[in-house]
């Protein structure tokens, strides 16, 4: 039996500010919200999204209207028609309602290698968020359309670092370091970004040397990275750049943390010289939330608990826990179990639920009790998916994600150092 609680509270903490408000509201009827300035209800509420960031016109009011059981149908009558001409992807952190019309279910670094395993499609629909569809888009065969079912689903995290700062950033750390190589060929620094970041930062590692990760592979790519440089400069998420870091025997004290509104990103000079991991003030709402008060409760009350969380969460919290591992590996943990277990569990609430339904052996909670969700992968509902498939079955592309021609040859150059730097086993 399973102990969960599916329900996304609607409730304030006492002396907390407005951004630590959850709703149900996104989950229902995200259109709603099509108009509205900022991510919408739920986990990054309270996180500025910039200026220019895509919005989604509103959705024609059949779509918003029909009942579950009609888009239902209308999903599926149009997959079949379609049949091998479209293919859709579907993140671990998606809907239920979404993952079951999904062809290749994963995280990012599986679903970026699906991208380029469906040559023939026509189409990918890739639901999940902005940055996942633009990588999709990098990799695809010339003349394949990739759709976002929602153009308002993108990520905050991915959002605190754009590319007119981290060239900013770049051009004060060439000044410090200079551009030559040591004596055994390493140049002064590596950036690396998370594969959490627009097409654009993508680009940029790839023409500087540089080389993307997911936190599948965070480790290997480090690794690749120290091969070539002194340094590395990790954006946008300092706590996955943190976390492998430390894991690697990086000392905390050699990763200043780099504020792109400050001169040197508030460090000093020697600081920086000494630095290994430069670490962008970034993060991931969903995964901030999780606290070590989380774990000592979860621990006092289901005294042997297993407590796997993402490396996402905050670095007291992947030190308090059992585990630290990408969704991936949170998955393979749980389905490797081979005795009646009970799992608290750090990352997105979609997945935690999911795995609490399909191993009902185990006993499966979500580490937050005040269950918030992702502001952005709740905007893909199935509304949003009918009106996109069948906008294709007629001949139209809808919400199709392009990445400058300019900018695609060297994201994918960063992009294919990612996919040949697999994490061991």
């Amino acid at each position: 039996m399973t102990s969960v609680d599916t329900t996304i509270q609607r409730i304030r903490l006492t002396g907390a500010p407005a951004d630590e408000l959850c709703t149900t509201d996104l989950v229902e009827a995200p259109w709603n919200f099509d108009t509205v300035p900022g991510y919408g209800p739920g986990s990054s509420m309270g996180d500025v999204i910039p200026v220019g960031s895509p919005r989604q016109g509103q959705l024609p009011a059949e779509y918003r209207t029909a009942s579950p059981e009609e888009l239902d149908r209308r999903i599926r009558a149009a997959k079949a028609e379609l049949g091998e001409r479209l293919v859709i992807l579907g993140h671990h952190y998606q809907r239920d309602e979404i993952i079951e019309y999904a062809d290749f279910v994963g995280d990012s670094f599986q679903l970026a290698n699906a991208a380029q395993t469906v040559p023939n499609a026509e189409a990918i629909v890739f639901c999940g968020v902005h940055f996942m569809a633009e990588t999709a888009d990098v990799l695809a065969r010339d003349g394949q359309a990739v759709i976002l079912p929602n153009l308002a689903a993108g990520c905050s995290m991915a959002d605190m670092a754009d590319i007119d700062s981290v060239t900013e950033c770049w051009e004060q750390l060439e000044a410090l370091y200079g551009t030559e190589p040591d004596a055994d060929g390493r140049v002064p620094v590596i950036p690396v970004t998370y594969m959490n970041s627009s097409a654009a930062l993508k680009g940029f590692c790839g023409a500087h040397g540089g080389i993307v990760c997911t936190s599948s592979n965070a480790k290997a790519v480090l690794e690749w990275a120290f091969e070539r440089g002194q340094r590395v400069l990790f954006f946008p998420d300092q706590h996955l750049g943190r976390n492998t870091a430390k894991a690697m025997g990086v000392p905390l004290e050699l990763m200043p943390l780099w504020n792109p509104l400050k001169p040197l990103g508030g460090n000093e000079e020697q600081h920086l010289h000494d630095a290994r991991v430069l670490l962008w003030h970034g993060f991931c709402s969903v995964h901030r939330r999780f606290t070590t008060a989380q774990i000592d409760q979860a621990r006092a009350e289901h005294p042997g608990v297993r407590v796997i969380v993402h490396p996402e969460c905050p670095q007291p919290v992947v030190d308090a826990a059992d585990e630290a591992g990408s969704t991936d590996y949170i998955l393979k943990a749980v389905a490797a179990a081979a005795e009646p277990t009970t799992f608290a569990i750090g990352t997105e609430i979609n997945m935690v639920t999911r795995l609490a339904a399909q191993y009902p052996q185990h006993t499966i909670f979500c580490l937050d009790p005040v269950i918030c969700p992702c502001s952005t992968m709740y905007r893909i509902h199935p509304g949003y998916l009918a009106w996109v498939l069948e906008a294709f079955v007629r001949g139209e592309v809808l919400n199709r994600i392009t990445v400058d021609e300019g900018v695609t040859a060297t994201a994918k150059l960063a992009l294919e150092r990612m996919l040949a730097a697999r994490p061991a086993g």
